[in-house]
């Protein structure tokens, strides 16, 4: 995913940094197979004992004693499967029961407006969660075109996660197949609780 016009870099604070990094964390374990290289950073990782810390605590034991064809073969049976995987993480999907549906056209409308264009190599539809995580850190980093307001930031948010993101989350960390995935859930869903929380808190726009 890239922008039409990059903007110069504004100063990113400690905080937000911090809530870039980690919903371009979760993009990158959501967006396909995970690779060796990041099943590896998984394993070194630092934790607290905040519900997040704890999560990935079990996040990193978990990519310490599982192979890396076990963890792709999850990923693979949750979210892909054959003909469908047993999750489809389309807010599309999760809105409406059907792909390619009104949601992900106003997705587009949005993504025109802010200036984002997906690259050609990317094959799911600009719904898929991971392609909104992506979103949401380049909002926060300034990627596209500026850096956007907490305002902006929550009514995209509201807008297009705020609907069904925790629903996935909650649908990823219940998963009859998920081991490896299901802390990957647990982060989700409380992550998105603090973002919406924050977002109530923050009244300035």
């Amino acid at each position: 995913m890239s922008s039409l016009n990059v903007a110069k870099h504004d100063l990113i604070d400690s905080e937000d940094q911090l809530r870039a990094d980690m919903y371009s964390f979760l993009a990158s374990l959501l967006r396909a197979e995970p690779t060796a290289e990041l099943v590896n950073q998984l394993t070194i990782l630092e934790s607290d004992d905040t519900p997040i810390g704890k999560s990935i605590k079990t996040l990193v034991k978990l990519a310490s004693s599982l192979d890396l064809p076990t963890i792709r073969d999850e990923y693979v049976r949750i979210f892909i499967g054959v003909g469908r995987g047993e999750l489809l993480p389309f807010a599309s999907y999760y809105l409406t029961g059907f792909l390619k549906d009104k949601p992900l056209a106003k997705l587009r409308n949005d993504m025109k407006e802010i200036g984002i264009e997906i690259e050609s190599n990317v094959k799911e539809p600009e719904d898929h969660i991971a392609s909104l995580f992506d979103m949401m850190a380049g909002l926060i980093l300034g990627k596209f075109t500026r850096k956007y307001s907490i305002g902006e930031q929550r009514d995209f948010f509201n807008k297009h996660l705020a609907p069904w993101a925790d629903l996935l989350m909650r649908d990823i960390e219940g998963s009859k197949i998920a081991v490896f995935y299901s802390p990957v859930g647990t982060i989700g869903r409380e992550f998105i609780e603090i973002e919406r929380s924050s977002f109530k808190m923050d009244v300035t726009g």
